[in-house]
């Protein structure tokens, strides 16, 4: 798929990236610029590290001010029309994305972690925002396939650039959808987070797959996606990816998909890989719609190869994690005490079943 790209810049300075597809005329940087009166943003974004369970927390006090749950008609997402300027300075897009202006993460590039126990220092990083379509009423379950071919191409090439920045140490592309999930904004669209460390899931998981690899010379990502596509948990399946309910699923909704071939990131995705995601990926997101007869809120994530090497780059496994906290209509999965005290999940609802329901649908 040919991309076109462009990069222009925000009145406050942050940098706005235009992704179109084939056969989109060539966009003139002098039709994209941003007339809002806005200060230059200022990260304000802290590192702090828990000694006790060793993960970083960042802290970024300046977020509480974020535009939060406007109506329809003032979108700061759509397109700017109409004599309205938004956060996109253009009558239509594609995909577009832009640095986010209430960042988590925001200090200058290369900035060093914080030691432990010393003076906190800027939170180093990147956090964009991708937004899939300038419609605002269509959620992503219902775009085209060219358009989530194109949210494909950009979630790569953001991965590409954002993991060569000085400082970035893991890319995690995610979407949050439904106001159950604390969504502030309706209009379509996603995040990306460059973070300065590996996150604390990434790396038990990769520390797990090291041991497994130094125990019996396998890969674990490799082994459990094998048995995952001989078994009965499977929702989804195609010639280059499929989708399952993991065995130990956390969430009354879980579904992992996974491309056949070994691939650490979305950069590294061949052609055949990125032909077939958006029929795959559409018609499982289709299912879980169809769960209980309406739009499932979820968090849906990739994970994938941390930048480095010595952060187990080698034997990551590029998967998407989508997971809902809804477990039935009208009820939902807290994280009690159990799950927020300890740590430890506890879930009403068997995988299997699961699994089985988003078949049928």
């Amino acid at each position: 798929m040919t991309v076109q790209k462009l990069s222009t810049r925000m009145a406050d300075g942050r940098e706005i990236l235009w992704f179109d597809g084939p056969g989109h005329p060539p966009r003139d940087p002098a039709d994209l610029v941003d007339r809002r009166d806005l200060p230059r943003v200022t990260p304000a974004s802290q590192l702090r590290y828990d000694a006790l369970a060793g993960e970083w927390v960042a802290i970024a006090a300046h977020r509480q001010d974020r535009t939060y749950k406007p109506p329809a008609d003032q979108c700061p997402l759509c397109p700017s029309r109409d004599g309205r300027l938004t956060e996109v300075p253009s009558p239509e897009y594609g995909v577009v994305a832009f640095e986010n202006r209430f960042p988590s993460f925001g200090s200058a590039p290369g900035a060093p972690l914080p030691v432990p126990g010393e003076v906190p220092e800027a939170a180093s990083g990147r956090c964009e925002v991708v937004c899939f379509t300038d419609d605002h009423s269509v959620p992503f379950s219902r775009l085209p396939p060219e358009r989530v071919r194109l949210v494909l191409e950009a979630w790569a090439d953001r991965t590409a650039e954002l993991g060569a920045r000085p400082g970035v140490r893991y890319v995690f592309p995610f979407e949050n959808r439904g106001a159950e999930i604390g969504v502030t904004l309706s209009h379509p669209h996603g995040q990306i987070y460059a973070y300065p460390y590996v996150p604390p899931f990434p790396q038990r998981m990769l520390a797990h797959v090291a041991a497994h690899r130094e125990a019996t010379g396998e890969n674990l990502f490799d082994s459990l996606l094998a048995e995952e596509r001989a078994g009965e948990r499977v929702v989804v399946s195609g010639e280059h990816w499929t989708a399952f309910v993991p065995a130990a699923a956390r969430w009354p909704v879980e579904v992992h998909l996974y491309p056949h071939r070994p691939t650490p990131d979305l950069p590294a995705l061949d052609e055949a890989q990125r032909a077939e995601f958006p029929h795959v990926y559409l018609d499982l997101l289709r299912r879980l719609d169809a769960l209980y007869d309406d739009e499932l809120p979820y968090v849906a994530g990739w994970n994938q190869a941390p930048v480095r090497e010595s952060d187990g780059r080698a034997d990551a496994r590029l998967h998407l994690r989508v997971h809902s906290i809804r477990r039935a209509p009208g009820k939902i999965k807290y994280l009690a005490g159990s799950e927020s005290g300890a740590g430890a999940f506890i879930s009403d609802v068997l995988p299997e079943a699961v699994a089985e329901r988003l078949r049928e649908l």
